[in-house]
């Protein structure tokens, strides 16, 4: 048992007692180990509340103040990235196109729009939208930027579908789309047909090439194939849209329009007599074109994927143009064109963050 040698006399307090010091001067030996650190830890105590709730504060604003200039500093950057980006080539998916699959023909593999200069600019603008946004829900879409496995770049595909820009991986594909995938775009398009049809009886022409090409129409991209856009490359043609109130209507109905992206096209597709448009394939799985029938003649066809299909008046037929396909029109010169409203809408298994952000990656030139 250990003394202290107090000025109290031969009787000091004792180490059980509660009034000993820890500090004091003594002797003590290996048995009075257990009261020593029973001691010691009543003389641990914590910090002062006060104290711990402000050094608190500080650290959180502290960790608070660097993120928000974190968020600042990544915004600045990627507004410059996209201002530069917007003007690079191979971006866009091109207009409404002859071929009915929004380019004019086949792409090379060393044409713009293919190959890791394309897939590069795609990932940074796609990093750029997850860094402001978030990645939630962006599995595919982030393969499909670094190029990941697609139609034509693995053993035993047959070629049939092969998108020549943006290929989403483990979507449904199929080279026609059931009606009841997108019921309400299909039937709004078809209540709409009296309307679109007079649309396209007030902006017609003869088709006949003699004759200076009227306003609104585009020049033709393969003999034989004329179109005029009330949208194209995701933006709005306000004269020809001003021309054409009924289809500019119904198109403002569409709930899967692809209004907001250069996929996204829409306008009246004409196709004469003895014009045929050979196989070629769209720029993008993500994407159901809609065709509307306005003016079917005898002889016209549409192969899908070695499919064969032909339109009906006043009635949808939704393609997945990413599928190798080939237009016909095998009529007589006495049978007229075959006319159809063609509208670009989302595939119905792209969901709603995958279609923001590819949006966002493939936004028009403003």
């Amino acid at each position: 048992m250990w003394k202290g040698n107090s000025p109290a006399g031969s009787q000091g307090a004792a180490m059980e007692g509660t009034g000993g010091e820890l500090g004091g001067q003594g002797n003590w030996g290996p048995e009075d180990a257990p009261g020593l650190l029973a001691r010691a830890s009543l003389t641990m105590l914590p910090w002062p509340l006060p104290l711990a709730s402000s050094a608190l504060t500080l650290l959180f604003g502290a960790l608070t103040s660097l993120f928000l200039w974190y968020c600042y500093r990544l915004g600045s950057q990627d507004i410059q990235a996209l201002g530069a980006g917007s003007r690079a080539r191979g971006i866009r998916g091109g207009p409404v196109g002859c071929s009915e699959a929004g380019g004019p023909s086949r792409r090379g593999p060393g044409d713009p729009g293919e190959g890791p200069r394309t897939e590069g600019l795609v990932s940074r603008r796609l990093r750029a939208y997850a860094r402001r946004y978030s990645w939630a829900g962006m599995g595919r879409v982030r393969r499909a930027a670094q190029g990941g496995p697609g139609p034509g770049r693995g053993p035993g595909v047959l070629g049939i579908q092969r998108p020549g820009l943006l290929f989403l991986p483990d979507l449904p594909s199929a080279p026609f789309v059931p009606r009841d995938a997108q019921r309400h775009d299909v039937e709004l398009l078809e209540s709409s047909f009296p309307a679109i049809l007079r649309d396209f009886g007030a902006v017609s022409w003869d088709f006949s090439g003699t004759t200076p090409l009227p306003r609104g129409w585009s020049p033709p991209l393969a003999p034989g194939c004329y179109q005029l856009l009330l949208y194209q490359a995701g933006r709005c043609q306000p004269s020809n849209c001003r021309r054409c109130p009924g289809a500019y209507r119904a198109l403002r109905g569409l709930r899967s329009f692809m209004s907001a992206n250069t996929f996204g096209n829409a306008g009246f597709s004409v196709l004469l007599p003895g014009a045929r448009l050979e196989g070629r394939c769209g720029p993008t799985n993500a994407r159901v074109r809609c065709h509307l029938g306005l003016k079917i003649p005898p002889g016209c066809e549409l192969v899908v994927g070695g499919e064969p299909q032909c339109w009906a008046e006043g009635h949808c037929l939704l393609v997945d143009d990413s599928f190798l396909h080939t237009v016909a029109h095998n009529g007589s010169p006495e049978d007229g064109p075959r006319v159809v409203f063609i509208v670009d809408l989302w595939h119905p298994n792209v969901a709603g963050a995958e279609r923001q952000a590819l949006d966002f990656v493939f936004a028009p030139d403003p």
